[in-house]
């Protein structure tokens, strides 16, 4: 038996297949020997290649190919003028809203229990938290509450450029619940945000530059990606961190509305949010994989990093951008004119 050849039949050839539902007729297999997809660069790219696309490619005998950055205006234009420069790409939460409702997405099927939303595939999660200087602090904080109590926790802070995440953790530390979160309250963050702004001396717009200025003491207090407060962590800086309200992003694949290889390019989809295709690219990367699966073949210490990890259910807060209460381009707008105010 030629285990190989059935293996890419399984992929991207019939009904019962892994592209169940979304099988390529005899020719358009014949014909599609690579797809496109919209890639991040960098480390990114390098995770995806190792443990997403080169083993696609191993599987199907389809090539893929990348393009740099991930670009919003791209996808739209390119479905616009039926001129396409890639098939799939990542969006966050609130760019698959913007793309569903804009008609620029093929429809796509389920992969797992509630891995779908508005035609997006639940690839992955990162998360906002409160990292700190343990060299500053007796006393560790616990909530964003403490992060805006500058008498009790004196020191300088950061926070990201970012206010599709700044604002859920100003409701937070003022005092808002969980469960309460959405629709947010802007007017209310926007008056948290006030009390808090003198303090900020660092609105980082770069990963990297997070994880630098927390490392090198710059500021006492931030919020921070998970992956990049482990960086500084593993780099020995005396630092501390807590999951409680950490803010969860999540990113999902999703597919160019018309594209000419659409089921070579769904069954990427499909593949690449496969427990051990998820969990290798999640390790790299120490994201979380959003395929409940996948965290059972990681191992148990890299979990501890990831914020999808069961253990912390209860302390983190998605983001349910279905539900935001503002339009996010209305946000952008309204926060960068206070940012500048």
């Amino acid at each position: 038996m030629n285990l190989k050849a059935n293996r890419r039949q399984f992929l991207i050839g019939s009904a019962t297949a892994l592209a169940g539902g979304l099988a390529m007729p005899a020719m358009a297999r014949a014909e599609t020997k690579s797809i496109s997809v919209n890639s991040w660069g960098g480390s990114w790219l390098d995770s995806a290649r190792a443990s997403l696309f080169d083993p696609f490619t191993a599987e199907t005998g389809i090539k893929i190919e990348t393009v740099s950055p991930v670009s919003f205006a791209k996808l739209a234009a390119q479905v616009k003028t039926g001129v396409y420069e890639f098939d799939v790409t990542t969006l966050g939460a609130a760019e698959l809203l913007r793309a569903n409702r804009s008609g620029l997405l093929e429809d796509l099927q389920e992969p797992y229990p509630g891995g779908l939303l508005q035609n997006g595939v639940g690839s992955h999660a990162f998360g906002t938290l409160m990292g700190w200087r343990s060299d500053k602090y007796g006393t560790e904080p616990k909530s964003w509450a403490d992060f805006w109590d500058v008498e009790r926790f004196p020191g300088t802070r950061s926070l990201q450029r970012y206010p599709a995440r700044v604002l859920p953790i100003a409701l937070l530390a003022d005092g808002v619940a969980k469960k309460d979160l959405y629709p947010l309250d802007v007017d209310r963050a926007f008056a948290s945000l006030d009390r808090i702004k003198k303090h900020i001396v660092v609105w980082w717009t770069a990963g990297e530059q997070s994880a630098q200025i927390l490392r090198d003491g710059e500021v006492d207090m931030i919020g921070i990606w998970n992956s990049r407060y482990f960086a500084a962590q593993d780099a020995g800086s005396p630092v501390a961190m807590t999951w409680n309200e950490c803010i969860l992003d999540k990113a999902y694949w999703v597919v160019a509305k018309g594209t000419p290889n659409v089921d070579a390019a769904k069954a990427f989809v499909k593949f690449a949010t496969l427990p051990k295709p998820l969990a290798g690219f999640t390790t790299a990367q120490q994201d979380g994989p959003l395929n409940p699966a996948a965290l059972h073949l990681i191992d148990p210490a890299q979990a501890e990093r990831m914020p999808t990890n069961t253990r912390y259910a209860d302390l983190v807060v998605s983001q349910d951008i279905e539900n935001f209460g503002i339009d996010p381009a209305e946000l952008s707008e309204r926060f960068e004119e206070w940012i500048l105010s």
